[in-house]
């Protein structure tokens, strides 16, 4: 028996075209499934779909994608389903950490930014797929949320606050759906050696680091892990949770 199996199916993975985006990619074809790696630099998806598709038999390919267009969204979407047929996988990964300042230093922009970035990209594409899903009666969605969306990161209050509502959205959908085979959850990772660090300064690596018990950042692979669960049909009497994936930080 083989557990976790993805054969035949088709996945939409956001921001895959580097760090856990990526990995997750990476993972799902491995394990069968023919992957949509998304991102808005299109350079990056194609290399990182052409990298796996070496690796998994071809299944993986690229679609450029700025998640912050809901227009975009709704094309990508329908992109994927017409190459692939169907859709049974969406992870919603792609997102940013914003401005690293206190809040008295934050713009409307900025903070508009980070919403449209990190929840409304996940509001959209959810909307989108639910359709189909909810018609063939199956699908998995997992949400990359963060620990800062449980805890709250200082000079982080946009980038915080979009990950707790991405936990609420996620909680929210999987119960309107609990009955239809449609499996909802959410990843909350801690800090993770990925480029997203590249917007924050070291002071709050170091206080990220600082509170994991294992004293260590996490790697996209370990992230990937548990999403594959989630994205799985062995998953199929989990819905509307958060899984933390935080080298023991979170303790609710």
């Amino acid at each position: 028996m083989s557990f976790f199996d993805l054969s035949g199916q088709a996945a939409m993975v956001t921001g895959a075209a580097t760090g856990i985006g990526q990995a997750v990619a990476r993972r799902l074809a491995l394990a069968g499934a023919t992957v949509a790696v998304t991102d808005i630099d299109t350079e990056g998806a194609i290399a990182a779909a052409a990298a796996i598709a070496a690796e998994a038999n071809g299944r993986a390919f690229a679609v450029s994608l700025d998640v912050a267009d809901p227009e975009a969204v709704r094309r990508a979407y329908q992109a994927v389903v017409e190459r692939t047929g169907k859709l049974e996988i969406v992870v919603n990964n792609a997102g940013i950490g914003g401005k690293a300042a206190p809040l008295w230093e934050q713009t409307i922009e900025d903070w508009h930014r980070a919403i449209a970035v990190n929840m409304d990209s996940v509001f959209n594409l959810c909307r989108a797929a639910i359709v189909q899903m909810r018609e063939r009666r199956y699908g998995r969605i997992v949400n990359i949320a963060s620990i800062a969306g449980k805890e709250g990161n200082p000079n982080m209050t946009a980038y915080s606050a979009t990950k707790a509502a991405v936990i609420g959205f996620t909680k929210s959908l999987a119960k309107e759906v609990a009955t239809e085979g449609i499996c909802v959850n959410a990843v909350a990772p801690a800090v993770v050696r990925t480029r997203i660090l590249e917007q924050l300064t070291q002071a709050q690596i170091d206080y990220m680091c600082e509170k994991i018990p294992m004293r260590r950042t996490g790697t996209p692979e370990e992230i990937a892990a548990v999403v594959h669960f989630l994205a799985s049909p062995d998953c199929s009497f989990v819905t509307g949770q958060c899984y933390d994936a935080s080298g023991g930080r979170a303790t609710y």
